[in-house]
């Protein structure tokens, strides 16, 4: 964990060289591209709905480093193991109640296999509890504890 009087802007900070990854790579796909011999014909549609998902998608990570950083007092130092559960049980779960308001199934919601719907609220559930007793990184000391049998000389 950063110290120090920079320790507020870490994530922020490697925040910023994702997006020069991301960049980076968006210029390695381009050259991908070209040399396939890709017509660069792109329609309207996509360009906009594939920015809107890529912006949607950069907002979210950015404010989850806002998330990690505003946790980190709290859970000192364990604020990964309280945001992430959230956000990786959270976003399949929201990604599947959008696509079936979107795309609903045939024979409506109650031809739903049951182990489908179980494993949904498992991982509501599995979200909530590890978030809610992800341990804390605090560094305490252990403790030492004798041999059960010390051997005597």
């Amino acid at each position: 964990m950063p110290m120090g009087s920079e320790a507020p802007h870490a994530g922020l900070k490697a925040f910023l060289f994702v997006c020069l990854a991301y960049a980076l790579i968006g210029i390695a796909t381009a050259a991908l591209l070209k040399w396939r011999g890709s017509n660069w014909g792109f329609t309207g549609n996509g360009i906009k709905w594939s920015l809107i998902a890529g912006a949607a998608g950069a907002v979210g990570a950015f404010t989850l480093v806002l998330a990690l950083g505003a946790a980190a007092p709290i859970y000192k130092g364990a604020a990964a193991a309280a945001v992430m559960p959230i956000v990786f049980a959270g976003a399949p779960i929201v990604n599947t109640i959008v696509a079936m308001l979107m795309h609903p199934p045939e024979g409506g919601l109650k031809s739903l296999p049951l182990p489908f719907l179980l494993g949904c609220v498992l991982a509501a559930c599995g979200a909530f509890l590890v978030a809610k007793f992800a341990p804390t990184n605090t560094g305490a000391a252990t403790t030492q504890t004798a041999p059960a049998n010390p051997q005597v000389k």
